[in-house]
């Protein structure tokens, strides 16, 4: 018969007062948590005297005490099965309270730590879990068109399929709440099985579902048991994880289960192999047709969402957000930063600050899930910086999807690929990623990305050649992929992209370093070089010279093709000859291409801030150019109403005149500048002599900085020469981004290319550099 009062120990009383005592509270507030009416129980729990089983229960509860610690003579089981069976509704909260307490420590074992990929050491997932948001409609089960899709930008691109920022989204926990039978759907390392682990943490405490027994269980691990038994059979398998926990009467399981008091959280439906995955499958809808009472939350990989369950509502993961981004990162450093938590969060940061910079766009776009979020902190970590080459975070990241990740939580995957080794599985995304990528198609139909597959896996050994089956093997490969990598993903119903732009971008840099000989290199390299102008190609380049082991011959063929875009217009060869000269005049040369760059830009207007970015390094003659330009611009507004305006001219002047060397060119403007009456005198004179003279006044200006500096050189450009030089200047920028972005380029040929940088075609002849 079922105790119907306990009481405490000795020691346990002692046990229960230290709880008591880190608490902080009185007796009274402790009957106000267990709902009592009065704290008399509270005293005799304390007092060693026998209290109601089910308020002895709650009190160690609350207390976050093991009573099966506190309590004098502990019964062996919990009930007689026959009790349980006649006073299931009487007991059944008093018996959830049982197994909650002796499962206590299990769930906390099981699903307490996390071991994150490349950490030596487990860290408690309080620690680091940061709450995420469900997406209640499946961007892939839409019904679109290509067309719908093709004018996504960058950011829309990467996140499209995967939650829009604008998707209505709901917090994890709500979507638990709102269904009692939920699949939780997500991509690779988005954090389905950590959030699983949380609701059972939350459970354990009793911050959630306090009124239920929560149950974990790894899918691979009861099909791997169950092929060794010859069943599968979940209520089985739940009695034997009970049995660790001195639980051995299936029928408490099955009270509990009859009584929906369970909470069954499954992990991984798209882990289970092939041959058992039906299997699986049918004993979880069986079990949960049953024990429908119950609440139910199961966890799969998005690609494998056609493994469906009857009476289950499929939602997704959303990406991380701005806030959960920085949640993590301040998690994560001061969670495995050695020193102090302040450092940490210093740490933190400076993370995010790095983060935002606009070199580190890329890293942005990539990091919205927590695994490639823990692998940017990791990089990050060491050096608190990002690393200068994006491939090798890259590849990083690709190691991980292309199996690491597996690996490293013991997953078996079924053999699609045929033995397909690393760098066979590297090849074919190469391919697929080039062909599309130089077709414009950033999204494609299912067939057509199977025809890319089959084009590749036809010869390969023992590869099928019947039409029907090369297609079978194509589909199914391509599942693989999407399942298995998540490297390609589907968008919408038939519609399929790279899971991000930035893996589409590095396997076609890939396919074109990867060329087996250099006759085939050299045909690479010029047919990248023809998209030198399309700015979608711009991560291509980039992406190629830092992968070259050797970028010498891409610079080059970068510098003929930049030089010929211009070579046979004589109006901007003479354009660029002007600038040439004029950057020869600076006294203090920085780099001569900076000056070059500068005085390209100086002549074009309206003036642009994009138009100065290769001219980044001034010295004082250029700065005076600047001025000089600005002031002329200023001059030639029509304002000779304005006295403020004149005033301003006047005092620009002065300016000006503070950094002016040339003696002559000082004497010139110091003239200019006398002829103004002063300001201070007499406004209603100085705006009548604006009136009359400042048309004739700023004739004088120009004239004067045409002669000492020649800055004012009225060049007309057709629409066309205006693309052609935006084109030219945009190709010169990518070229030098491309020497800066630490790839691999000999002295001689670096020198070369910076000496000829803007030049026109006769100097660059002269120099004997063509």
């Amino acid at each position: 018969m079922v105790k119907r009062s306990l009481q405490a120990s000795n020691i346990g009383i002692q046990q229960a007062k230290r709880a008591f005592a880190r608490k902080g509270w009185t007796q009274e507030n402790l009957a106000w948590e267990v709902g009592l009416k009065t704290r008399q129980p509270i005293w005799r729990f304390f007092s060693g005297r026998p209290v109601e089983r089910h308020i002895f229960l709650e009190i160690c509860s609350i207390l976050e005490l093991n009573w099966l610690d506190i309590v004098i003579s502990p019964p062996g089981e919990f009930c007689d099965p026959g009790e349980v069976a006649q006073n299931a509704v009487l007991d059944i909260d008093v018996l959830v309270q049982q197994v909650r307490l002796r499962r206590q420590e299990k769930i906390q074992d099981q699903c307490g730590i996390l071991q994150l990929l490349d950490i030596g050491h487990p860290v408690a997932i309080d620690d680091i879990y940061i709450d995420v948001n469900i997406l209640e409609k499946i961007a892939s089960q839409q019904w679109l068109e290509i067309s719908d899709l093709k004018n996504l930008n960058q950011e829309e691109f990467d996140r499209f399929g995967k939650g829009e920022i604008e998707q209505k989204q709901i917090p994890g926990m709500q979507a638990v709440e709102t269904y009692s039978k939920l699949r939780v759907l997500g991509k690779p390392g988005v954090g389905k099985t950590t959030f699983l682990q949380h609701l059972a943490i939350q459970c354990n405490r009793g911050a959630f579902a306090a009124n239920q027994v929560p149950i974990f269980i790894v899918l691979r691990n009861f099909a791997e048991e169950s092929r060794g038994r010859g069943e599968f059979n979940l209520l089985n398998y739940i009695s034997q994880e009970f049995a660790t926990s001195r639980i051995s009467e299936s029928s408490i399981i099955e009270t509990l289960l009859g009584a929906g008091r369970v909470l069954l959280l499954l992990d991984g439906m798209d882990e289970v192999l092939n041959q058992e995955s039906n299997a699986v499958l049918r004993e979880i809808r069986r079990f949960s047709d049953k024990y429908h009472k119950n609440r139910f939350v199961a966890t799969c990989r998005t690609a494998a969402q056609k493994l469906t369950l009857r009476g289950f509502t499929d939602v997704e993961i959303a990406p991380f957000s701005q806030e959960q981004i920085i949640g993590f990162a301040n998690k994560w450093f001061v969670a495995f930063t050695k020193t102090t938590t302040y450092d940490g969060q210093a740490q933190s940061v400076k993370f995010i600050q790095k983060l935002d910079l606009p070199e580190n766009w890329q890293f942005r776009q990539l990091i919205i899930t927590p695994l490639f979020l823990h692998l940017a902190c990791w990089v990050f970590h060491g050096q608190e910086k990002f690393p200068t080459k994006r491939t090798e975070f890259y590849k990083q990241g690709l190691d991980i999807l292309l199996g690491k990740w597996d690996e490293a939580r013991g997953v078996e995957r079924d053999n699609v690929y045929r033995g397909f080794l690393l760098p066979q599985k590297l090849k074919l995304l190469s391919q697929i990623a080039a062909a599309t990528f130089k077709e414009g198609q950033y999204f494609f139909e299912q067939r057509v990305i199977e025809q890319y597959i089959s084009d590749y896996i036809r010869n390969l050994p023992e590869m099928p050649t019947e039409p029907e089956e090369l297609q079978l093997e194509s589909e199914a490969v391509l599942r693989a992929i999407e399942s298995q990598h998540g490297l390609l993903t589907e968008r919408a119903r038939g519609i399929f992209s790279f899971s991000y732009l930035a893996f589409q971008e590095y396997f076609t840099a890939r396919k074109i370093v990867a060329s087996h000989n250099l006759q085939a290199l050299e045909q690479a390299l010029g047919g990248l070089v023809s998209h030198i102008t399309d700015p979608h190609w711009r991560e291509i380049f980039l992406l190629t010279a830092a992968m070259l082991r050797n970028a010498d011959r891409l610079m080059q063929l970068m510098k003929q093709h930049i030089d010929a875009l211009v070579a046979q217009d004589p109006y901007l060869q003479e354009f660029l000859m002007w600038a040439s000269q004029q950057s020869l005049t600076i006294s203090k040369q920085p780099k001569i291409a900076s000056a070059r760059a500068f005085y390209l830009a100086l002549a074009r207007t309206p003036h642009i801030a994009s138009h100065f970015t290769l001219a980044c390094t001034l010295d004082q003659g250029m700065f005076l150019d600047a001025a000089l330009d600005n002031l002329l611009l200023e001059c030639a507004i029509d304002r000779s109403q304005d006295f403020a305006y004149g005033c301003t001219c006047r005092d620009a002047l002065s300016n000006i005149l503070g950094i002016v060397l040339d003696a002559g060119f000082y004497k010139a403007l110091q003239q200019l500048r006398e002829q103004l009456p002063n300001t201070n005198q007499n406004q209603e004179k100085f705006q009548l002599w604006w009136q009359a003279h400042s048309k004739a006044w700023f004739e004088q200006l120009k004239t004067t900085i045409i002669n000492y500096r020649n800055t004012n050189h009225h060049w007309q450009f057709s629409q066309q020469q205006q693309q052609a030089l935006q084109s030219y200047y945009d190709a010169n920028q990518l070229l030098l981004d491309c020497l800066n972005s630490n790839c691999e380029v000999t002295t001689v040929i670096r020198q070369e290319i910076e000496a000829t940088l803007l030049l026109p075609t006769k100097e660059i002849e002269d120099k004997g550099l063509t």
